[in-house]
């Protein structure tokens, strides 16, 4: 599918605001998981500015799709494209683990345009499906639900007891992203519990099955293209996206050591600069970023 140059651009913006909002947030608040925010960047940008029916003025709009993010440590990068997406001003995103702030796990209760909370591993894709159910009973055949997974997440035997509920139900109106960046909270994900052959445990359990390079924007809007208007046909669709854990930024990449780590303000800055750098933006250190205008009113998708 080609895109045109204008929306490449766009998206492409987004997904460095998404990285860059990510470390002055976590930096600011003291805590956070760049490395898992960092992967998922380029999904998140395609999501919400290219793939979901979503409006941002009327977050609660019947018709809308629905995004689980199952890993929920992830927050600061869904926290960033909302508020890029015009859910909330951008300030908000600097209220980040503190009191009365954006949680560090996703609170509902608390944040315009989220569909669910998280905390524990491996309970996203039950919510999604009972979502997915929902949705069919409520007459709404256009809709969609995306969870995005992690890939240590797929330990969880939870996960695949829902994976095996929504092939039973055939539901071929929920897509699940699997953020495969290899890379658990201790070691890569081969040393510390492996889950090859991926793909073929999908199959196995009645899933529809499009892997993808996760930071190729037109691949990842071909494979959502896909698993919106073309697989659907009674079984549920996952999307294994490849990615680096903490792309964009060399001593975060594949290291599991930017898992759960904040970066003091100097190296905040350093990261800054390099993320600039290796996307071709103005190089900007850290300061707490003024706003980026990339926001949308409404869905303008496929």
């Amino acid at each position: 599918m080609q895109l045109p140059v204008e929306k490449l651009t766009q998206l492409e913006t987004v997904a460095y605001q998404i990285r860059r909002l990510s470390v002055e947030m976590i930096t600011y608040g003291k805590w956070g998981h760049i490395g898992g925010s960092f992967s998922m960047a380029e999904i998140l940008a395609v999501l919400y500015f290219h793939v979901m029916k979503v409006d941002a003025e009327n977050p609660e709009w019947e018709h809308r799709d629905r995004l689980v993010l199952s890993k929920a440590h992830g927050s600061p990068a869904l926290y960033a494209a909302l508020a890029l997406r015009g859910f909330y001003p951008l300030e908000k995103v600097y209220s980040y683990c503190e009191l009365g702030g954006f949680e560090g796990h996703t609170d509902m209760a608390r944040t315009p345009g989220l569909e669910s909370s998280g905390g524990p591993l491996g309970m996203g894709l039950s919510v999604a499906v009972g979502m997915a159910l929902g949705m069919r009973f409520k007459d709404n055949p256009r809709g969609r639900v995306f969870c995005i997974l992690g890939d240590g997440e797929c330990n969880e035997g939870n996960v695949w007891e829902a994976a095996m509920s929504a092939a039973h139900y055939h539901l071929d109106n929920l897509i699940a992203v699997v953020d495969y960046n290899k890379v658990m909270a201790k070691g890569f994900v081969w040393d510390e519990m492996a889950i090859e052959p991926l793909a073929e445990k999908w199959r196995a359990f009645g899933w529809e099955v499009i892997e993808v390079d996760g930071h190729d924007i037109p691949a990842l809007v071909e494979a959502f293209y896909r698993a919106r208007w073309i697989l659907p046909r009674g079984k549920p669709v996952v999307v294994i996206a490849h990615t680096v854990k903490g792309k964009g930024v060399e001593m975060a990449e594949f290291n599991y050591r930017w898992h759960t780590h904040a970066p003091d303000p100097a190296t905040a800055d350093r990261m800054l600069r390099e993320l600039a750098r290796t996307y071709g933006f103005p190089e900007q250190g850290y300061s707490k970023l003024g706003e980026p205008e990339v926001k949308e009113n409404f869905y303008g998708g496929e």
